[in-house]
């Protein structure tokens, strides 16, 4: 099948997920495909901390709505040192910013059903990309 579009995202971990959907609420279509299978994509573990930033632009994507129910917000962390413990407010040091407990398999899970809700072509276990042209004016992806 091919496809053509402005933009084609290689990765569909959530930096990925996150560019593509940004990308469509401007208006400019992608492709986004990924060598390992949704369930992978799904299931792999890193980050569970969002800064504020972050939750922010989640907001702007449209993507935020299941991480404000779930998430758990923070306005401050505690260090341990020596056997006392000490807190840092994020909230009054940063002028109301926090951090959120959300995981990075949340945040992936919600932007692929953001990307199915609408959709858009998205294709999971795509082994063999390969880019053509990339210095010229008509680029592919296969």
């Amino acid at each position: 099948m091919q496809h053509r579009t402005q933009v084609a995202v290689i990765g569909a971990g959530p930096a990925g997920l996150l560019l593509s959907q940004l990308l469509h609420r401007a208006g400019i279509d992608c492709i986004v495909l990924e060598r390992r299978s949704q369930s992978y994509v799904e299931a792999r573990i890193r980050a569970g901390v969002l800064e504020q930033g972050t939750v922010n632009l989640l907001d702007r994507a449209g993507v935020s709505e299941r991480l404000h129910r779930e998430g758990l917000p923070h306005h401050g962390v505690q260090l341990a040192l020596d056997g006392d413990l000490f807190r840092i407010d994020l909230h009054r040091l940063t002028g109301g910013w926090s951090v959120t407990v959300y995981g990075q398999t949340e945040v992936t899970q919600d932007l692929i059903r953001a990307h199915q809700a609408r959709s858009a072509p998205l294709f999971f276990e795509a082994e063999e990309v390969v880019l053509h042209d990339l210095t010229t004016d008509a680029p592919s992806v296969t």
